[in-house]
């Protein structure tokens, strides 16, 4: 998430409370987490196993709840509480803004989209030309619509990660400030649920079909002209790569890279990344022969033991 002007680093310090080490005019441009961190961004950490990780990311401030020796060309702002710390300038930056009217006055919508009734669309969104919204549709502030776009009854774009620290007395939420990007010809089935960033875009590449009740949670990145079908659930943080097929009832675990041109069959549970090219099935994950292979064998074991 960017902001709309830089900071410097004493005026995040003073927004959140917090002592800093570096130059006070150290500039700011945004907030990030580890895995879409960019040069002039803040990443958060609160546990001493990603210190290293966060400190030596592209981010040029880190937001961490321990004094440390500080990184040349950085800046460290020293929290007792990052994760709710990054959640202020979350809230800051970012504030949710109450919908007054179902289209909001300061979305733009493209010549010759079709708009069907009882669709909601949030404030500052996008949407391009010729696409056709079906009745029911929820669209989060934010989100950004290309060209050529179908969505069907009941889908909703931009909904919060889910995203949780556990804490004593519950669970704490980390706030959502990212936003969902649909790019040229996409087309989304009924009932979809396409979570918003955290702090990044969850993004649907150009020319991706989507079959009807897929999930596809916070941050990830789903390239060109995949074929995704029903009751398919993605993890956040996951990287889909180009021409992926996905059949239905696949699950994925947060994190992993599915390789261009990859063919995930029915009902397998992509446990880790996988390459592409190929054709993967079961749970956990193998390529499809050498699983077919695998169970061939255990039948034909089973029936010369029934048979000895």
């Amino acid at each position: 998430m960017k902001f709309k002007k830089p900071h410097t680093l004493q005026q995040i310090a003073k927004l959140i409370n917090t002592d800093f080490i570096g130059d006070e005019n150290f500039e700011i441009l945004g907030i990030n987490e580890i895995h879409v961190v960019e040069k002039g961004d803040i990443v958060f950490v609160d546990h001493p196993k990603y210190y290293d990780k966060a400190l030596n990311s592209a981010a040029t401030t880190i937001l961490i709840n321990k004094k440390v020796d500080c990184p040349v060309g950085k800046a460290l702002l020293i929290s007792e509480d990052p994760f709710r710390d990054f959640n202020k300038i979350t809230k800051h930056f970012n504030p949710f803004i109450t919908a007054k009217v179902s289209i909001s006055e300061s979305a733009i919508i493209g010549e010759n989209t079709i708009i069907q009734p009882n669709v909601f669309i949030g404030n500052n969104v996008t949407v391009g030309e010729n696409c056709v919204i079906h009745p029911n549709v929820t669209i989060y502030d934010n989100s950004v619509i290309g060209n050529n776009v179908t969505i069907h009854a009941n889908t909703v774009l931009g909904a919060d990660a889910f995203y949780y620290k556990n804490r004593p007395e519950g669970f704490d939420k980390l706030i959502s400030g990212g936003r969902v990007v649909l790019e040229d010809n996409v087309d989304l089935g009924a009932s979809c649920t396409i979570d918003k960033g955290v702090s990044g875009d969850t993004t649907i590449g150009k020319g991706t079909k989507i079959d009807n009740q897929v999930h596809v949670g916070h941050d990830t990145k789903i390239g060109k002209k995949c074929l995704i079908a029903s009751q398919t659930g993605i993890a956040g943080c996951v990287i889909i790569e180009d021409e992926v097929t996905i059949w239905g009832q696949v699950g994925t675990n947060s994190g992993i890279t599915i390789g261009k041109g990859a063919i995930i069959l029915g009902q397998t549970g992509v446990t880790k990344s996988v390459a592409g090219g190929k054709s993967y099935f079961g749970t956990p994950v193998s390529e499809s022969r050498e699983k077919l292979k695998e169970m061939a064998e255990i039948k034909r074991f089973l029936k010369d033991r029934k048979n000895s």
